[in-house]
This record gives C-alpha cells, structure tokens and sequence, in this order.
C-alpha cells in the first residue's frame, strides 16, 4: 500500500484495547500498530522510530495514540512524546487511558447542558460531588468540572485522606481546587449528598454508589450521572439510557443521564478526535481539554 495512514498506539498494560483498535479504524486508518507494555521510559525511543521512519511528509499520515489505564501516566506519556518530537519530524498524540478521557469529556458536556437547561447558569460555583472519583473518569471529571469554575469533592470508598491525597496530586499539576471526601458508610455518603447540585457516579462496574434512601436526602441536586451500565447501576432510578429524566427519589426530580446515554456522546467524541488527527495539516496533541470542547460542540448540537 502506497502512502498508508498508520496509527501507532503505546500501552503500558499488557492488552491493547479492542476498542481503541476499532475506533482508530472507524476513523479510516491504514493500519493500526499496537505496542504494548510500553514503559514511560520507552515514549521517547518508540516516538523517535515513528517520526524518523517515514519523513517530513510521511509524518502527516501518521499518528500515536496513548492508551492503558493510568490516567496520570498517560498524561506523562503524552508530555514525553511531544518533547521527543524535531518538527519537522512531528506527528500527533491522542492520549485516552480507559476511554477516560472521552467518557468524562461527554459526561461534564451533558451535566453542563442540563444545568443550562434548568435555567441555573453553568458549572461556576456548583456543589458538584463526584462517587467514585479516585478512578480515571472520576479524576478527568473532576478537573473538568474544577477548570469550569465548580466545587468539586472526589468521593472515596477508601476514606477522605486517600481521596484528598489524589486531589492534592492533581491540583498541583493543573492549579485546581478539588477536596477529597469520605463515602466509606452510609452515614458519611449522606452528609456529602445533602449539599450537593451536581452528583457523578464513577465508581466501578456494578457498584451502587447512591441508593435511593441517599438521594431521599439530596434536596439541592439538580443534575445526576452516572457512567455505570453493569447492573445494578451506580445511581438508582437512573436507567442506562435516560437523558435527563427527573430522578424520582430526589426532593427537586434532578435530571438523570444514565451512562449509555454518555457513552453515545463519548463514541462521538472518541471518533471526532481520530478524525482530527487523520485530518490534521499540523501536529495536534489531544487530551482532556480538547475532548471537553469537541464534545460541547456534540451535545450542543444533538441535545436541543
């Protein structure tokens, strides 16, 4: 094949995704390499192969994806790639570990519109209380949400210290303001839940973070999310594919955005991002900053 548009993508885990394979050809990659095992160390060796192989022009159809399952190893793979390029010898970087970065893009979108929809501004100032949120999406969530002005508290199974000692990692690398928070018993879920406007549940798979005796005692949320579809799902009364839909249990019926409902809008946004690069005339570095745009571009357009 003549001039193939080739996909490189470096995964510290043992598997490279499936669907980060599929997607990369939706977006009509040639060929898609899959390196696997990839230690951050390596960044540099296997971008530099990439650049140097195929030439000034070469690079245009070429492109790395970053994968795995560490969000802030990605991050520092991302930083590590793009201080190894030599434009001309330079080609573009997506990184989404775990789909991360593009389910907590589409999920803070659809929360944003919802809280527009109601009629209460946008993010600036929000109680917004994210179950969960020491995982990925949890994280780039909570950075979303933080950047857009909102008070955030990433909720923690695990206890508050642990939760606070992620925020604090955080904070410092992106200057946001996130607080740690403690959903260790009932009790504690409950003293959280009572002051929150927005709630994310990001827990993992088949874990109910917020049952409807908790959400009895939320009398200020407005919007609810959650981005668990193995059941039971992560917020009750929330179904997979709501959109909005009041939440029965709550005193003010929240709006409900059930997780594939999310995960429709993050496809879109996964596919649009490959587009880009495939699409590039100059090298794009894509992370969470430019998934949160493209997907406020994709809601505001199918949400109406």
């Amino acid at each position: 094949m003549k001039n193939p548009y080739l996909l490189h993508i470096f995964c510290p885990t043992k598997n490279v995704s499936p669907f980060d394979i599929n997607m990369a050809y939706e977006a009509r990659y040639d060929a898609v390499i899959p390196h696997s095992d990839v230690t951050l160390d390596d960044i540099r060796p296997l971008t530099q192969d990439t650049i140097f192989s195929r030439g000034p022009t070469g690079v245009k159809r070429t492109g790395i994806f970053i994968g795995g399952r560490d969000f802030g190893l990605a991050l520092d793979m991302l930083d590590e790639a793009r201080k190894s390029m030599v434009p001309p010898f330079e080609v573009s970087v997506f990184v989404d570990p775990s789909g991360a970065i593009t389910t907590a893009a589409a999920l803070m979108a659809c929360v944003e519109w919802w809280v527009r929809k109601r009629k209460k501004g946008d993010l600036e100032g929000k109680n917004v209380q994210i179950f969960g949120g020491t995982g990925p999406v949890g994280v780039c969530a909570g950075l979303l949400a933080s950047q857009c002005g909102a008070k955030v508290t990433l909720v923690s199974h695990q206890g508050a210290a642990v939760a606070q000692a992620l925020a604090d990692r955080y904070n410092a690398r992106f200057r946001t303001d996130m607080r740690g928070g403690d959903s260790s018993s009932e009790a504690a879920s409950g003293s959280l839940i009572a002051g929150a406007e927005i709630a994310i549940g990001a827990a993992k798979a088949g874990v109910c973070v917020l049952s409807e005796k908790l959400l009895k005692q939320a009398r200020k949320l407005m919007v609810a999310a959650d981005v668990n579809a193995v059941p039971p799902t992560g917020i009750e009364g929330v179904g997979v594919h709501d959109m909005g839909k009041p939440i029965a249990a709550t005193p003010a019926g929240a709006a409900g955005i059930g997780a594939l409902a999310v995960g429709n809008i993050k496809y879109k946004v996964h596919t649009r991002l490959f587009k880009k690069m495939f699409e590039a005339k100059k090298p794009l570095y894509l992370s969470f900053p430019e998934a949160f745009q493209v997907a406020r571009e994709i809601v505001s357009s199918s949400l109406k």
